[in-house]
């Protein structure tokens, strides 16, 4: 294999490990006395279902609705699969959850309400509270957005700021609760993830205001008016840890960051390669925590140390980009990749790759992006200007004319992000 056949095999391997056909099953339960309604939500949650209905006891009774992302759907038979917006909510979504909150109240002692959460959850589990218009929400979401905030800040407003969220969809429930989690945060906590609909959540109406102050977030009057009356004590907060409205629900975490990366650095080893994993819960600006990577690759090629030559550098988590401008294309993997161009300045026999591992990168239709030696004087032979474009958050402009850019299509599962480093 060549050195960018051997990274894009190693990310196919972190995918793999994630996809729900293979990391469900195991983790079902036993069908219930009575019926069991499956909802759910996220980029991961029509293949999640398709694994419940693969897998379910034909004569036990199996309902339910999930929603995905447009282009995300599977076919199936017994559970329904809607399509909505993301990472901005819209009106299709909340038509679903308005109809998945109907579902659930409906169940009784004797029925199970089995959760399938996954990233993505947040936009398309979209029930606004009572007095927020959808048009406030879908401005307050992209606002964020643009923020940088990280996706634990986003959720912790995003939860104060929905019906359904927040533990809140598991609170109106009488029937037990299963959810069956893929985790695309970092620390892999279900109150973080999709917004934790089935989760306790331990934030407060005041820290999604303290959140919106402190990344210069304005949102609709609505939206404000809604968590400062929370922050009064006029609106009920979301289900805190211990709260026994909870207590009849349980979250599995059945894929991870952390796994995905480790089958990446098993293929590594298998071809003969090192393979140093340096955390699943990487965060920070893509294009800073990019350069601390590029000095670690420098050290290895230069001085062997604190890894000797061939080394795959692997690395997980959620990095943020801040928007300052308008035009920008790509994700926050293909801005590190950028980023990383940049730093390493062609440096000789090193190679990388970065991408989501749900298949888009931010705006477009890629995952990501690869990187060569040579990717800086292909660019410049094309007239292409690497710190301009970076400077305008338009690293798909920088890796498409390339060639480069790593296009898979939806994969439909979501572990976070996935970076290896190949210096050889």
């Amino acid at each position: 294999m060549s050195p960018l056949e051997l990274l894009g095999a190693s990310f196919r391997a972190a995918v793999a490990a994630a996809d729900p056909l293979a990391v469900v099953p195991g983790h079902l339960p036993p069908p219930p006395r009575g019926r069991t309604l499956v909802v759910g939500a996220g980029k991961a949650a029509a293949a999640m279902a398709l694994a419940v209905e693969n897998h379910w006891p034909a004569a036990a009774p199996l309902e339910g609705l999930v929603i995905t992302r447009y282009r995300h759907g599977l076919l199936t038979n017994r559970i329904q699969v809607a399509e909505a917006g993301h990472p901005v909510p819209d009106e299709a979504g909340e038509a679903a959850a308005r109809e998945i909150v109907r579902r659930v109240r409906s169940l009784g002692p004797d029925d199970l309400l089995l959760a399938l959460v996954s990233g993505g959850g947040s936009s398309l589990l979209s029930l606004p509270a009572e007095g927020i218009p959808m048009a406030d929400l879908k401005a307050t979401t992209r606002a964020l957005l643009l923020s940088g905030a990280p996706i634990e800040s986003m959720n912790t407003v995003r939860k104060h700021l929905s019906a359904v969220q927040g533990g809140r969809l598991a609170a109106m429930c009488r029937a037990p609760v299963l959810a069956l989690v893929i985790s695309d945060v970092t620390g892999d906590d279900p109150t973080h993830i999709a917004s934790g609909p089935t989760a306790p959540d331990p934030t407060t109406y005041r820290d999604a205001l303290e959140i919106l102050a402190a990344y210069g977030v304005h949102a609709p009057e609505s939206v404000r008016s809604h968590l400062e009356r929370g922050a009064r004590g006029v609106i009920p907060e979301t289900p805190k840890p211990g709260d026994p409205a909870l207590a009849h629900a349980r979250s599995v975490v059945v894929a991870t960051a952390q796994r995905s990366l480790s089958a990446a650095a098993q293929l590594f080893r298998a071809e003969g390669v090192a393979a140093a994993v340096l955390g699943d819960s990487v965060t920070g600006e893509a294009a800073e925590v990019a350069k601390v990577y590029a000095a670690l690759a420098r050290q290895v090629r230069r001085h062997g140390e604190p890894f000797r030559a061939p080394v795959a550098l692997v690395s997980g988590g959620e990095c943020t980009v801040t928007v300052r401008g308008q035009g920008g294309r790509g994700g926050r993997c293909s801005e590190f990749l950028l980023s990383l161009a940049i730093a390493l300045d062609g440096q000789p026999d090193t190679f990388a790759i970065a991408a989501d591992t749900d298949g888009i990168d931010g705006s477009e239709d890629n995952a990501g992006a690869r990187l060569a030696p040579d990717s800086l004087a292909r660019a410049r032979a094309l007239g292409l200007d690497a710190k301009r474009l970076l400077a305008a958050n338009d690293a798909y402009g920088f890796f498409a004319p390339l060639g480069d850019l790593v296009v898979t299509g939806p994969t439909r599962t979501n572990v976070n992000d996935y970076r290896a480093i190949l210096v050889l």
